[in-house]
């Protein structure tokens, strides 16, 4: 028998994936990249977050190798970082981004990033935007699968009644970064979607 016990998947290439720690002022945070992108930005909470990652990784890049190494991405994330926290800048620009997921959950991350510095929306308005109006609690979820954090703002989605509402990072680090936003709102916050 040609090729016994060897599979389609054991002629694939394995897929390198590039890891390295950025500081932040919230903390360290654990940055995974892609070829093609910036495909995790974590804080390196090793209880909650990183075992979540880890199952991220499994599902979404299989099979694959993780190699602690510096990139280009990191040096533009680095940088993207860097104007954040110095409240200079908070688009995505060219930073390229290489987000796997469920369709519904890429659909959710890229209404995220639409939504600017300074302001917030609720669950149930990108539900709409998605035309997916009583799916507010999958796009919950959604948000909560969120691979990059701060960059793919999903700490700017709070409950409909104006409260905070669950976030990976934690709440102390959603109030930081909503208060560090403020700043880029120069006039009274809008409805959004």
């Amino acid at each position: 028998m040609a090729g016994a016990g060897v599979g389609p998947r054991a002629y694939k290439k394995m897929l390198t994936i590039n890891r390295t720690e950025i500081e932040t002022p919230l903390g360290p945070m654990v940055a995974l990249a892609s070829d093609d992108g910036l495909c995790a930005l974590e804080f390196a909470d090793p209880d909650k977050r990183l075992p979540r990652l880890e199952a991220r990784l499994r599902r979404w890049f299989p099979p694959h190798e993780i190699v602690d190494a510096e990139t280009r991405t990191f040096s533009h994330t680095r940088t993207w970082l860097l104007m954040y926290f110095d409240g200079a800048a908070a688009d995505v620009g060219d930073l390229p981004l290489d987000m796997h997921g469920a369709p519904f959950e890429t659909r959710v991350w890229r209404a995220l990033l639409e939504i600017p510095a300074g302001h917030t929306t609720s669950y149930g308005a990108i539900a709409k935007k998605l035309g997916s109006a009583g799916a507010s609690r999958a796009v919950g979820a959604a948000n909560g699968a969120n691979p990059i954090a701060i960059i793919v703002p999903c700490h700017r989605v709070i409950g409909s009644s104006g409260s905070l509402t669950g976030y990976g990072g934690g709440l102390d680090r959603k109030t930081w970064l909503l208060d560090h936003e403020r700043r880029w709102r120069t006039s009274p916050q809008p409805s959004l979607f």
